[in-house]
């Protein structure tokens, strides 16, 4: 089977009839080996399976879509191409519940970044694909969900957030305003912050993986 997407996969340690899956998404200028790094590290039931954006900027680094680093979160991102990139993502889950034997009731989404920016416009476009989301310094823009997304019934949707508070790439204050929308749709999550920068601090990989036990 040809997929939308190249991707890294780790199988599950624990083979059940349907196994529940972890989507990576890594962010601007990675690729698919950068989260896929600490696979061994996440729990031994789920397929760990790390997505390469479409985009290739150079030899090893991929995007998601375009972004103007000089611009407000309004005009950061080419929404085009994001939105093209969200519904490729979207295409893609369905292909791996159907190649591998994932219960598609058990979709989580990991992304950092540029990956996390497209994994809130999955989740709050398609809840009925991804029952959880861990988005990692990026933030909300409801401009790259599907229109009308509020409409959407959010009630197995559960969000873990996180940021750093000196992230020089994408301020604090853009991931800041995710958590009242969450709130507001009745969502349920969690957003905690630390003193870092745009990456991924030690306690965050911690926090995030107790989420993931606790949520089952």
């Amino acid at each position: 089977m040809s997929f939308s997407l190249y991707h890294l996969v780790r199988e599950p340690k624990v083979k059940l009839d349907k196994n529940p899956l972890l989507l990576l998404l890594h962010g601007y200028g990675s690729n698919e080996e950068d989260l896929f790094s600490f696979a061994s590290e996440l729990p031994e039931e789920y397929y760990v399976i790390s997505a390469r954006a479409p985009y290739e900027l150079m030899p090893k680094a991929f995007a998601w879509y375009a972004i103007n680093f000089d611009a407000d979160e309004k005009k950061f991102s080419d929404l085009d191409q994001a939105r093209t990139s969200r519904d490729l993502i979207v295409t893609f889950i369905d292909e791996l519940v159907a190649h591998y034997p994932i219960d598609a009731h058990q979709v989580t989404l990991i992304g950092f970044s540029q990956g996390c920016i497209l994994s809130y416009a999955i989740a709050l476009s398609y809840p009925e694909k991804v029952q959880r989301m861990v988005g990692m310094s990026g933030y909300f823009n409801e401009e790259i969900a599907v229109e009308h997304f509020v409409a959407n019934d959010f009630g197995n949707l559960k969000v873990f957030a996180s940021h750093g508070t000196v992230d020089q790439v994408v301020p604090v204050t853009w991931a800041r305003k995710a958590k009242p929308v969450l709130d507001e749709l009745g969502i349920e999550n969690i957003y905690l912050e630390y003193p870092v920068g745009h990456g991924v601090a030690p306690q965050n990989f911690y926090d995030f993986r107790n989420w993931l036990e606790k949520t089952k």
